[in-house]
C-alpha cells in the first residue's frame, strides 16, 4: 500500500454520494487499492455489505462514518444555532471502536437528532476507545472556525480532539481541490496548525462517486437534494472540482510536497483491523440475579418454581419432557434467549399489554 482513500461515500450516503458499493469496490480494485475506507454520512447501513464484497475482492475493509458533531449538547435542539452541526471521520481500528461506533450512530439518531444524526463531545469522550479520528472536510468543526478566521480557537479544537481521541488517533485531513478558494485556505491554515499541535496530517479525497465522467450525476443528486434546478445558478454543487476516487499515482502528485501525509494514511490503514463475525446468531447474555448460577441453572430453577402453575401433580411423564426440553435448549444455547422473552413477557402482563399465549 502507497495510499490508501479514508474518506468515501457511496450511495448511502442518501442523495449525495453516487457511487453504488459494487461501483467503488469495482474502481479500487481497478486501480489496484489494497484498501478502502467507507465514511457515509451519519449512518453505517452499507458497512456490512461494504464489508462483504470488499474481503471476497482482496480489499481490506475499513470500516468508518462521518459523523455529525453539535455545536452544543445533542439534547438542545433550538433552531438556527443547533442546526449548525459540524462533520468528523471517525474510523473503528478495532473491534471495540466498531462497536463504540454502533453506540454512537445509534445515540445520535435516538437521542441527538436534529435535521441529522448528531452526536456531541460527551459521547465522543464516551466512546471514543478504538476509534481513530479525522478533522474531516470543510464541514468540519476545525476548517469551519479556520474559514472564519478564529485560528486561536481552531488550535484550541485541534488540541481538545487530541485530548477525547488521544493525540496518536487524531488527525487533520488536508484535500487536494485547488479550484476551491476554501480548501486552499484551509489546508494552508492546518499545515501551520499541525506543526503548532503536533497533530499529524492525513490526505484525503472525500470521494463521492467513483470516476470523473460520474460528476455530472452525482451533481443531480445535489440539486434534488436542496431543492433546486441543474440550471440554477448559486447553488450547492461539486462540479468545480473532481471528488471521484483517484489513483495512488495521482494523489502521491497531489501531494509531493507532503509526503508525511500520504504515509499516513498507510499507517492508519495498517492500525485498522475489524473483524466482523456474520452469518452467526449472537444472542444477549441475561443478567443472572445470582453470580454463582448459569443461565441453564437459572432456567431450570424458574421452571421448576413455576411448574405447579401448570401442573396440579408433576409426574413422571412431565418431568421426562421437562428434562429433555431443558436439555434441547441448553444444547443449542438458547437458555439466554428464553430468560430474555420471559423477562419482557412478565413486565408487558404487569402493565396490562396482550402477549400471545
Amino acid at each position: 500500500m502507497k495510499f490508501v482513500h479514508l474518506h468515501t461515500h457511496s450511495h448511502y450516503s442518501l442523495l449525495d454520494g453516487l457511487a453504488k458499493i459494487d461501483d467503488l469496490i469495482d474502481r479500487a480494485k481497478e486501480l489496484g487499492m489494497k484498501a478502502l475506507a467507507l465514511t457515509d454520512h451519519g449512518n453505517l447501513y452499507g458497512a456490512v455489505e461494504f464489508y462483504k464484497k470488499a474481503v471476497k475482492a482482496e480489499i481490506k475493509p475499513i470500516l468508518g462514518v462521518e459523523t455529525y458533531v453539535a455545536p452544543r449538547s445533542r439534547f438542545e435542539k433550538q433552531a438556527k444555532i443547533d442546526d449548525n452541526y459540524f462533520h468528523l471521520i471517525l474510523l473503528a481500528e478495532n473491534n471495540l471502536g466498531w462497536k463504540n461506533m454502533i453506540k454512537l450512530i445509534t445515540k445520535s439518531h435516538l437521542e441527538g437528532f436534529y435535521y441529522r444524526p448528531r452526536v456531541d463531545k460527551e459521547l465522543l469522550r464516551q466512546y471514543h476507545e478504538g476509534i481513530i479520528a479525522l478533522s474531516a472536510c470543510l464541514a468540519g468543526e476545525i476548517p469551519q472556525l479556520i474559514l472564519k478566521n478564529n485560528f486561536e480557537q481552531a488550535e484550541k479544537t485541534i488540541k481538545e480532539y487530541q485530548e477525547i481521541f488521544g493525540s496518536e488517533n487524531f488527525f487533520l485531513e488536508v484535500s487536494h481541490h485547488p479550484n476551491i478558494p476554501e480548501a486552499v485556505k484551509v489546508n494552508d491554515a492546518l499545515k501551520k496548525l499541525s506543526k503548532i499541535t503536533f497533530a499529524p496530517l492525513v490526505a484525503t479525497q472525500d470521494i463521492h462517486y467513483a470516476k470523473p465522467e460520474d460528476a455530472e450525476y452525482q451533481d443531480i443528486l445535489l440539486a434534488v437534494q436542496t431543492n433546486n434546478k441543474t440550471s440554477d445558478e448559486n447553488r450547492l454543487t461539486m462540479k468545480v472540482e473532481d471528488f471521484s476516487m483517484r489513483s495512488q499515482e495521482q494523489m502521491m502528485e497531489s501531494f509531493k510536497d507532503l509526503p508525511e501525509a500520504i504515509e499516513n494514511t498507510e499507517k492508519i490503514a495498517e492500525r485498522c483491523n475489524v473483524n466482523l463475525t456474520l452469518n452467526q446468531i449472537l444472542l444477549p447474555n441475561f443478567p443472572l440475579p445470582e453470580q454463582e448460577i448459569s443461565a441453564d441453572d437459572y432456567l431450570r430453577k424458574l421452571v421448576m418454581e413455576r411448574l405447579s402453575n401448570r401442573f396440579e401433580v408433576a409426574d413422571a411423564k412431565v418431568m421426562e419432557r421437562l428434562d429433555y426440553e431443558l436439555e434441547v435448549i441448553k444444547k443449542t444455547g438458547f437458555a439466554d434467549y428464553f430468560l430474555i422473552v420471559q423477562d419482557f413477557v412478565i413486565w408487558a402482563k404487569e402493565r396490562g399489554i396482550v402477549v400471545g399465549p
